[in-house]
């Protein structure tokens, strides 16, 4: 079934996605030559306290951050995490800040990262061995620190060369919550991670997702973003050589109230490697009007083609279905092209409501209005749950989308 929305046309890159190699432009420093040219540091102090005429932070609302961007958000509790599924060939280890190989997928680029990185009590670091090809997942369930506390954790995922994984990373909730997770997949490995935010309603969380692949490696990474007051994730992918591929699928879908946010760059610096991003949500607001109610949606889809990058294949997409009024979703993709040594490059962005002309056909057919409304949105978001290769969580995010249609009155 086609998606039910309308393209409409969406604006170009205007301003850099972070603060640039040196230092944030307001400390009189020149502007960063690309978006991959951002400035990064493990030292919070490094980084200025960020303002909403930032473009990076333009969308986000700096009131419901909890003091997360500005230092005043101090830590009084810790998550917990519990991992399962690891056998022969995974290593699982909890480490001080002090070790060498936190860093290797990236470095904090802002300042939320940044003071996460500062702040966390232990970091937990997943290795997959050389060569070794897991057949079932391993799922981490990380539980936030608790309504009105406030926690910052750091995960690293290593695979080795020629290993093959798949990781569930499960987050749930209450509280406030900022991360580093890296994903260092060594070179012909293959790495699938999904991760669900399935949070109370009054948490907060702020992640920053650093990955790095390998020569000829493979990522599939997935992020549903169902629950939570205010989400923000900024995924940053890197190639550390020639072929790899990286694929970046999202589903999201936000209730009124809900503020969801996705922040991607993939930074194309070698030849001959590709990415696909697809990224799809839904929104429903409070149809009566209130502003403190209403269900926002942001994504940002920036891809950078370096001109070392010659033979690079990528394209992104981003649709959002507005169910209800009081529903905005605002949809920013930008492409930025250093070579034409390419063999593809494109985006697109779609917003729109029901498509009449679906409905219509379907309620031609017998079936009632309301089940045709289910029908579309199922046929909406079938193509990236199809992709999900844990038969468990594809029934449980079909189930969870049942749920929200039901608070929709689908």
């Amino acid at each position: 079934m086609a998606d039910p929305t309308i393209p409409v046309t969406t604006p170009g890159a205007d301003a850099p996605v972070n603060g640039g190699e040196a230092a944030p432009a307001n400390r009189g420093e020149a502007a960063p030559v690309n978006k991959g040219e951002m400035f990064t540091s493990f030292d919070v102090n490094a980084f200025e306290v960020p303002s909403p005429r930032e473009e990076v932070w333009r969308f986000t609302p700096f009131r419901r951050l909890r003091g997360l961007h500005d230092g005043s958000a101090q830590r009084t509790a810790d998550p917990t995490i519990e991992v399962s599924g690891a056998s022969e060939g995974v290593t699982v280890e909890t480490v001080g800040r002090e070790d060498n190989r936190l860093g290797d997928g990236g470095i904090p680029f802002d300042r939320v990262a940044a003071q996460a990185f500062s702040a966390f009590s232990e970091a937990t670091i997943v290795t997959v061995g050389r060569e070794v090809e897991l057949g079932e997942p391993v799922v981490l369930k990380l539980t936030g620190p608790g309504e009105g506390e406030v926690a910052f954790g750091h995960i690293q995922v290593r695979l080795e060369p020629f290993a093959r994984a798949v990781i569930v990373l499960d987050q749930d909730g209450s509280g406030t919550y900022a991360e580093n997770i890296e994903f260092v997949v060594g070179d012909q490995a293959s790495l699938t991670v999904v991760n669900v935010h399935d949070w109370a309603d009054d948490a907060v969380h702020v992640a920053a997702h650093h990955i790095r692949v390998g020569r000829d490696a493979v990522v599939r990474h997935f992020a549903i973003s169902l629950g939570g007051n205010l989400v923000r994730l900024s995924p940053v992918v890197h190639y550390d050589g020639p072929g790899g591929d990286a694929e970046l699928w999202g589903l999201y879908f936000a209730d009124a109230g809900q503020h969801l946010e996705q922040r991607l760059l993939v930074d194309h610096s070698q030849p001959h490697c590709r990415s696909n991003v697809v990224y799809k949500g839904a929104l429903q607001g409070d149809p009566s009007g209130d502003r403190t109610r209403e269900a926002h949606t942001v994504w940002i889809g920036d891809v950078l083609i370096r001109p070392a990058a010659e033979g690079t294949d990528t394209f992104e997409l981003n649709r959002n279905l507005l169910l209800t009024d009081n529903a905005r979703a605002d949809s920013v993709p930008n492409l930025e092209i250093e070579t034409g040594e390419i063999v593809g490059a494109g985006h697109a962005s779609a917003t729109g409501r029901f498509d009449d002309e679906q409905l219509f056909y379907l309620q031609a057919r017998g079936i009632p209005e309301d089940q045709a409304r289910r029908l579309v949105i199922r046929g909406f978001f079938r193509e990236i749950i199809a992709k999900i290769s844990v038969p468990d969580l594809r029934e449980r995010l079909e189930a969870a989308i049942e749920s929200e249609l039901e608070l929709a009155g689908a």
